[in-house]
């Protein structure tokens, strides 16, 4: 469509409707706020619908440390003795960090704060009762909201049947549904951990499954989430887009994982 001022114009495709709309290629990532750090994903719009996705993400350098979320899980894996009370102390604090980046995102910023300060005291080694009630609160707030359930629900619908056959595992298999069945999903999770948190019996090195998924599968669960996103936000409008990424999730330090002992090969 050629340049204005060095700049180039917007191209024009048919939308879904056979209209000749103004189609905009839009980089989101690889730093924002409530973002996924290092993935980036190229959009073209046309009007407020998402038209077509590229997944890209900055090169994961491999470090000395296993991924902070998957710690756990590795370490038992490559023989060091980890508590199940530990591993399940590290899910519960990052699916609430998973949940805190969704509702941020979703506009529910007290909420969202709420979610990330119970992620830091879970780290920082509360116990089930110093944090059970506020926990509960939290998760009630969420679950009988309408307006919460109207703005997401209906969003980014990746049913069970579909997420298996792409790889997925985890929470996002187990929810089977939208947005917001993911976020219940990983509260439901939480409140389940929290009568786990004092188990000191060792946790069994064939347990391999991290708050994304199972890490002993061909590929990172994160590259799956990656796989099956463009489906989900094709289509959708572009106010949506973030919301819909945020319920996924994706790890990016996962994708630099090496072979866990014990993984199926492709």
């Amino acid at each position: 469509m050629g340049e204005v001022a060095g700049l180039p114009m917007a191209e024009r495709a048919d939308d879904r409707d056979k209209l000749r709309l103004d189609q905009l290629h839009v980089p989101f990532g690889p730093a924002l706020s409530d973002w996924p750090a290092g993935l980036v994903l190229r959009l073209t719009l046309q009007g407020d619908v998402v038209q077509g996705v590229e997944v890209d993400h900055l090169s994961v350098a491999s470090g000395p440390r296993p991924p902070f979320w998957d710690e756990p899980w590795l370490r038992a894996a490559h023989g060091e003795e980890v508590t199940r009370g530990d591993a399940v102390r590290r899910r519960c604090a990052a699916h609430l960090d998973s949940a805190g980046r969704l509702l941020a995102v979703a506009g529910w910023d007290d909420v969202a704060v709420r979610c990330r300060r119970l992620r830091d005291e879970l780290l920082a080694g509360a116990s089930r009762e110093g944090i059970g009630g506020d926990l509960r609160r939290t998760v009630h707030r969420v679950g009988r909201s309408r307006a919460l359930r109207w703005s997401i629900a209906g969003l980014g619908d990746l049913p069970a049947d579909r997420a298996r056959a792409a790889g997925v595992t985890g929470p996002a298999l187990a929810a089977g549904g939208d947005v917001y069945d993911r976020l219940l999903m990983w509260l439901s999770e939480v409140e389940r951990g929290l009568e786990e948190l004092g188990d000191t019996r060792p946790l069994a090195r064939d347990d391999r499954t991290g708050p994304r998924g199972r890490l002993d599968g061909p590929r990172p669960p994160s590259a799956a989430l990656l796989d099956v996103l463009p489906g989900l936000l094709i289509g959708a409008e572009f106010a949506c887009a973030r919301i819909i990424v945020a319920s996924l999730d994706p790890d990016l330090d996962e994708l630099a994982l090496a072979t866990v002992p014990g993984a199926a090969h492709a």
